[in-house]
């Protein structure tokens, strides 16, 4: 089941959401439909304590100010 990182265009907010088609889900803070699918970057710890980071555009590099589930500080968890 896909998880997918959506962006508000009437309020700005991030989300995610479980989605089941290609239809763009209504934003859980205004309700407006008008919202569009980010690219999100992958990253993961291997055993061993290396990391991997796809390099997406919305991290950081090693020592970003993010919490310990992101590097950039732009996931729904710690925006």
């Amino acid at each position: 089941m896909p998880l997918y990182e959506y962006k508000c265009e009437e309020c700005g907010k991030i989300f995610e959401e479980l989605v089941f088609g290609d239809d763009a889900p209504a934003c859980p803070g205004c309700n407006s439909t008008a919202t569009h699918k980010l690219l999100s970057a992958v990253k993961f710890r291997m055993p061993g304590g290396s990391s991997y980071d796809s390099g997406g555009s919305s991290g950081t590099s090693s020592g970003g100010s993010g919490c310990s589930g992101c590097s950039g500080g732009n996931c729904s968890t710690c925006h």
